[in-house]
């Protein structure tokens, strides 16, 4: 029986979207070797410069899916680099925020200046609607992975 054009429009998806993930991971570690940093550096600074405010170490393992441990670990590579700082939280003084370094971080975001109006570029060939259909898609796709990180991380670890 031929496949429906929706089982084949879900396997060009599928295939598109395994090769635009290892390109983005392959680009970030460009990006991450170019500036002397650890690619999850790289991603967390993106993540910190999205955020309204400072946060605290809890925070960004949260949003990066990391143990606390582990993004612990990840501040001190970045606080030791002068990309962010470690604050006191002046209403709860047990609390340490972590805050980006706007001068260090602007070497960040030159790189990604010089680099985004390829992707501007790339956009440009969108309507409006279909701008709105991708935004829309990203979204969801960080919600469904943030849940899948939580996942495996509930799951024995294969031998």
């Amino acid at each position: 029986m031929a496949e429906s054009r929706r089982e084949q429009l879900y396997e060009e998806l599928s295939l598109e979207s395994r090769r635009y993930l290892a390109a983005y991971v392959l680009f970030n570690q460009a990006i991450a070797d170019h500036l002397g940093l650890h690619p999850t550096d790289v991603q967390c600074l993106s993540l910190l410069t999205a955020e309204p405010g400072p946060l605290t170490v809890r925070q960004i393992a949260d949003m990066t899916g990391l143990t606390t441990g582990s993004a612990t670990r990840l501040v001190d590579r970045l606080e030791r680099g002068g990309y962010v700082a470690r604050t006191p939280d002046r209403q709860d003084r047990r609390r340490v925020l972590v805050t980006p370094v706007p001068e260090r971080i602007a070497r960040v975001t030159a790189v990604w200046d010089d680099l985004g109006q390829a992707w501007g570029t790339l956009l440009d060939g969108h309507t409006e609607d279909e701008l709105e259909v991708i935004t829309r898609h990203m979204r969801l796709a960080y919600d469904l992975s943030h849940e899948q990180m939580r996942h495996l991380r509930s799951l024995p670890k294969p031998d």
